[in-house]
């Protein structure tokens, strides 16, 4: 069969079943794996061997739906994480140490911001952020020589402004280092950064993936395109031996293809553990086997809300993509032709008083630290996910004291507006 479509990689990519086998992904809940000989067993700790033997590592369930969101992403390998967030730290941390710098965009979610602002400088790696719409000039001047990577959202939490992946990933592999890009609300049904440059993509997949808020996770996928032979000074725990290993080099033992994620896998996940349950992976599975209709849903609710938010006469401003008018609504259409998110940005008028008496007002959507389900959810980022960013910082990653971000859920639409327009009555 020749490449199958996005649709269809949703239920069938990353697992076939053999005759008389489970049609379903079977859930390998075990810590252990049992080895004839100790021989055997060694050969896998050398990675001289692929296989199994301590989930902390690898664990079968885990592989099959990894394969899957590789497939829909295009790339070449893929772990899954027991969080997005730790899927962050690992994209970056599996090629930085300390004394090492990356630049990101300031529109990234708030908890990405702490990690990288407070948690990953106090281990020696330094942050310079730049906003996602800043000139080349900007751009090339936040670089140094000790850059190792670049790192931005397709669409920003919060904030909803659309990277310029092409232009980010030209002045990424300029420098030398990978475009790392953060596709959870985007998702590979409406982008794939890889087809625009991008290096390494990276999701929460307790998002949208999941779709229903059962499991939280993260995915880490590669291209296998970015050279890191080319720049082997940069890289070292790629391009030289890991003592840890008996010497491997991991990209001559496995190729671009495989090096990254072999790393990430041998290293990181050996020494940190940032595993999910085999039973977390096969919730999150099923998730991904509705995918496809899921998306075209919450965009469809999000651009109809964004439209009525946009002319009730107590909103103060809209955010959406989809929007013509919007900011980055011309780089929405180049990146996201067929829909962007079910997320919407907006302020009330009366600050934010008044986004807290729309919140309490509504009875449909949900007061929830969630966003991208199911169900139709509401949050002042301010006041929660970027709490900890003083007024400043809050500017720069696109916050405003006033924003709420209402995440449209799959009911019918009438009923969610019917809601909006009850609470906006109370304002």
């Amino acid at each position: 069969m020749s490449q199958q479509r996005p649709g269809t990689q949703c239920l069938h990519a990353g697992y076939r079943p053999g005759n008389g086998e489970p049609r379903n992904i079977p859930i390998i809940q075990s810590t252990t794996f049992r080895y004839e000989t100790s021989e055997a067993m060694g050969r896998l700790f050398d990675l001289e061997e692929s296989g199994y033997f301590y989930t902390r590592l690898q664990n079968p369930t885990n592989d099959h739906v990894a394969a899957k969101i590789c497939a829909l992403e295009g790339g070449s390998a893929a772990m899954l994480t027991s969080s997005g967030q730790a899927a962050s730290f690992y994209s970056v941390f599996n090629i930085c140490s300390c004394g090492d710098h990356v630049v990101s965009s300031s529109a990234i979610y708030g908890g990405t911001y702490n990690l990288f602002a407070v948690t990953m400088k106090r281990m020696g790696i330094d942050f310079t952020f730049v906003s996602p719409d800043c000139t080349e000039e900007e751009l090339s001047a936040a670089f140094r020589p000790n850059t190792k990577a670049v790192f931005g959202e397709t669409i920003a939490n919060p904030a909803l402004a659309v990277l310029d992946i092409e232009r980010f990933a030209r002045a990424a592999h300029a420098h030398g280092v990978p475009l790392i890009v953060d596709n959870t609300f985007a998702t590979p049904i409406n982008c794939r950064p890889f087809a625009w440059g991008a290096d390494i993509v990276i999701h929460s997949t307790t998002k949208y993936m999941d779709g229903h808020a059962n499991a939280v996770g993260g995915a880490i996928v590669d291209s296998g395109k970015f050279d890191w032979t080319a720049h082997a000074d940069k890289f070292p725990g790629l391009t030289t031996p890991d003592e840890s290993y008996h010497g491997i080099t991991y990209t001559e033992k496995f190729g671009l293809e495989g090096a990254y994620i072999t790393k990430a896998t041998a290293q990181l996940m050996r020494d940190l553990g940032s595993i999910p349950s085999p039973q977390n992976a096969y919730y999150l599975n099923i998730g991904l086997e509705t995918l496809h209709l899921r998306m075209p849903r919450h965009c469809q609710n999000a651009l109809a809300a964004a439209q009525f938010l946009q002319n009730h006469p107590k909103v103060a401003w809209v955010r959406y993509p989809g929007l013509p008018g919007d900011p980055c609504h011309a780089l929405a259409e180049k990146y996201l032709p067929h829909g962007s998110c079910g997320v919407v940005s907006f302020g009330v008028k009366g600050g934010r008083k008044a986004a807290e008496t729309f919140m309490a007002g509504l009875e449909l959507a949900s007061i929830a630290t969630h966003v991208a389900d199911a169900k139709t959810c509401v949050l002042h980022p301010a006041s929660s996910t970027h709490r900890q960013m003083n007024d400043a910082e809050l500017a720069a990653a696109g916050v405003s004291p006033d924003l709420i971000r209402l995440s449209l859920g799959i009911e019918d639409i009438e009923d969610i507006l019917s809601d909006l327009e009850t609470a906006l009555e109370r304002v």
